[in-house]
């Protein structure tokens, strides 16, 4: 058993922050931060655009930022949570700044700040077109700074420790269900180890492949998802998927597709159809810069309508030497497939981005289960509602890990490490004799949820995913019950769960929202309130 005082599931932009708050603050507390894959790789990794927060305040203001985030949000945000973030961040962003990060400047020696969809300011800090992996590689230097800090790759969380592991009956409805720690595979060894710690914080990411296309890495899962629903914690909003209006359309195929930033429209970048036509403003009066959901609904309309497999972004009309210096990585990708941005308009597709839902969080990052928090794209505090505003994802890890820190200081030492812990069990099981069954799985379930629970549903579309969904999950419980734990066995599991809860937390919200549209139900009803559990 390998115990600590704090255990962090997660090595984004969210668990680093978290680890090196705490150790900080406390050096004589033991910090465990567990990575599935390498430390970078995480959605943080790719991260395009940038950082949201009010920077010049003679063209910016908080007001601005919170009306801009509401808007977005299509009614379902939590006010106080916004204010909460915007008016914290950008003290979040200068700790970033100190750490190490760098963002562009401009020629006046000031942050150039860039502005994306649904924003009414230039407010984005960003480094060229890799701002995510920029502040990884800050976070990391600096994590491996504290002695204290201990950073583990390649472990992969199975599953969360509670009563249930000790022989109680642990239901959605029974209070006071406590976290001890977890188990995790070591994927260098395949042992099965137990981590336990007195407090846990799931920073676990997203769970962009549970669809066919999306720009999330494959390692996004959304195992802590998953996890906490076994553990029979509160998860809300899962049918807000966020899809980004601008991957690049790649016939020969990319996992993950690759993003073609927001930032490129805040730049210039014109959405039109092959011929040309400008098309944003007849779904809305900001054009190219609406909304990601009204932006992603309206490119897809038009490819159904003109029967077509993509949109474009022009940029030809752009300054090309200052769009280089800017968006180096997305002009040499383009290139990479044959097409000169100077020359040609890049072909684009709506993917899977991010999750607005997950585990639901208060103001301190609490989950509904004792010792255990959870922060980043895993969670749902409330900031996003029913759509996400450009860049301030990962505004919000910062300012929740910075939450999360002070109440861990303040509380860890009223808790224990439980004893009693068993060793995880491995009796009666056996390597699968075909891998092929969860390789077949896991592409039916991304067929499923592409095909039926994507920017547009239905009803009939709906059942037809969740009956899906149901016999393949049957078939993996039966998989799972007699095989030994591998990582892509635990992975078909957690993608089937969290594929489960938003097509049900999609059939339970009768009504058109931000990133929820249903041909059925085509209007927003003000009073409609959905919680799944």
């Amino acid at each position: 058993m390998i115990k600590s005082d704090v255990l962090i599931i997660g090595s984004g932009v969210a668990g680093l922050t978290l680890a090196i708050k705490i150790a900080k603050k406390r050096s004589d507390l033991k910090i465990t931060v567990m990575s599935k894959n390498s430390l970078e790789e995480s959605n943080t990794k790719y991260a395009q655009g940038g950082v949201a927060a009010v920077w010049d305040k003679n063209m910016d203001d908080y007001e601005k930022h919170i009306a801009d985030t509401l808007d977005a949000g299509d009614d379902l945000c939590d006010k106080n949570i916004v204010k909460i973030v915007v008016k914290e961040g950008p003290s979040r962003v200068k700790e970033l700044i100190k750490w190490g990060t760098r963002f562009d400047k401009n020629s006046k020696k000031g942050y150039d700040l860039g502005k994306e969809g649904g924003h009414s300011e230039n407010r984005i800090l960003h480094y060229k077109d890799i701002t995510g992996a920029e502040i990884e590689r800050a976070l990391i230097a600096k994590a491996k700074s504290y002695s204290n800090i201990r950073l583990l790759q390649h472990y992969y969380a199975i599953d969360l420790i509670t009563q249930h592991q000790l022989g109680h009956v642990v239901i959605r409805v029974t209070p006071n269900i406590e976290c001890y720690g977890v188990y995790a595979l070591n994927k260098k060894n395949n042992d099965i180890q137990t981590f336990l710690a007195k407090k846990i914080v799931l920073a676990s990411g997203g769970a962009g492949q549970i669809y066919r296309s999306t720009t999330n890495p494959v390692v996004s899962t959304g195992d802590g998802l998953a996890m906490i629903y076994r553990a029979k914690g509160r998860i809300e909003n899962m049918e807000f998927v966020q899809f980004h209006p601008t991957a690049l359309y790649n016939p020969a195929g990319d996992n993950p597709d690759f993003l073609v930033s927001e930032a490129v429209r805040g730049f210039g970048g014109i959405l039109k159809t092959v011929d040309g036509e400008e098309f944003m403003y007849n779904y809305d009066k900001r054009g190219s810069l609406a909304p990601r959901d009204i932006v992603a609904r309206a490119i897809d309309n038009e490819m159904k309508v003109r029967g077509v497999d993509n949109m474009y972004l022009d940029c030809r009309h752009l300054d090309m030497e200052k769009f280089v210096a800017h968006f180096p990585n997305i002009y040499e990708k383009c290139l990479s497939i044959g097409i000169d941005i100077a020359e040609q308009m890049i072909p684009i597709v709506p993917a899977c981005h991010y999750m607005c839902g997950g585990v639901k969080v208060d103001e301190v990052g609490k989950s509904s289960i004792k010792n255990l928090y959870a922060c980043g794209e895993c969670t749902s505090t409330g900031l996003h509602g029913a759509n996400r505003l450009a860049s301030n994802s990962l505004l919000e890890a910062m300012v929740f890990a910075h939450r999360i820190a002070k109440d861990i200081v303040k509380t860890v030492d009223d808790s224990k490490i439980k004893k009693g812990i068993p060793e995880w069990k491995v009796d009666g099981t056996t390597d699968p004799k075909e891998l092929v069954l969860i390789t077949q799985s896991i592409k039916e379930i991304k067929e499923i949820m592409s095909s039926y629970v994507g920017i547009v549903r239905s009803n009939v579309r709906l059942k037809r995913a969740s009956d899906r969904v149901w016999l393949i999950y049957n078939e993996t419980e039966s998989l799972y019950a007699t095989s030994t734990v591998s990582p892509q066995l635990c992975e078909l599991r957690n993608l089937i769960t969290v594929a489960f809860l938003v097509t049900s937390a999609a059939s339970m919200r009768r009504e058109s929202r931000g990133l929820h549209y249903t041909t059925d139900y085509p209007e927003k009803n003000d009073f409609l309130e959905t919680i799944v559990q």
